[in-house]
């Protein structure tokens, strides 16, 4: 396979991409190149149509760069475009991860967990020494002094706005009431609701 340099600005977008990019993607595609550089052609046809390597290609010209290393793959009618570009994002979705061997890689690399496409933190739980884990597990849940009194604080302000409400509250008459009735049975108390403006009746 022979790999040429070419500029950014000669590679066009295929006309449908059949894999989405999300943001999150292309940061880890970002991650991977400033820590890698660039370790895999981006495969295009003889005009330049890119038909691998579309996030790759978009990561790099988000980075400024000006060329990328290039496959090109000459004679292929455009169904086999087609078959190229579904092929080369399905079959890199079968397959499925040594768990065993990807155990033993995180292990060895304990104290450097910075891996692209990883989160950090659950890499960090997997090597957690038994210890590590009942302390982690022992603390869930649990705030810091300045956060529980702020907790505490709107709270409390909370159920002093809702005193001073009931103790305002309006009186309301019905006009559907007569003066016949009780005065009690007359007279019904609300208050108005902050958000909506609706009476909630108490």
């Amino acid at each position: 396979m022979k790999v040429v340099k070419k500029l950014l600005s000669d590679l066009r977008r295929p006309e449908r991409n059949v894999r989405m990019h999300t943001d999150k993607q292309l940061k880890e595609f970002r991650r991977s190149v400033e820590m890698f550089g660039q370790i895999r052609p981006i495969v295009v046809d003889e005009v330049g149509t890119i038909l691998a390597g579309n996030g790759l290609y978009e990561t790099l010209l988000s980075m400024s760069y000006t060329e990328a290393d290039c496959y090109v793959v000459s004679g292929l009618t455009e169904a086999q475009k087609k078959k190229l570009m579904l092929a080369d994002n399905r079959v890199f979705d079968l397959g499925v991860d040594d768990l065993d061997a990807l155990d033993a890689f995180v292990l060895e690399l304990k104290d450097d967990l910075d891996i692209p496409g990883f989160d950090e933190d659950l890499l960090q739980a997997m090597v957690m020494e038994a210890s590590e884990a009942t302390e982690a597990l022992s603390e869930y849940g649990t705030i810091d002094a300045d956060r529980a009194e702020e907790i505490l604080d709107n709270h409390q302000r909370q159920e002093a706005q809702e005193n001073t409400a009931a103790a305002n509250a309006e009186e309301y008459v019905s006009p559907a009431q007569t003066s016949t009735q009780p005065q009690q049975e007359q007279t019904r108390r609300f208050v108005l609701c902050p958000k909506c403006g609706e009476r909630i009746w108490l």
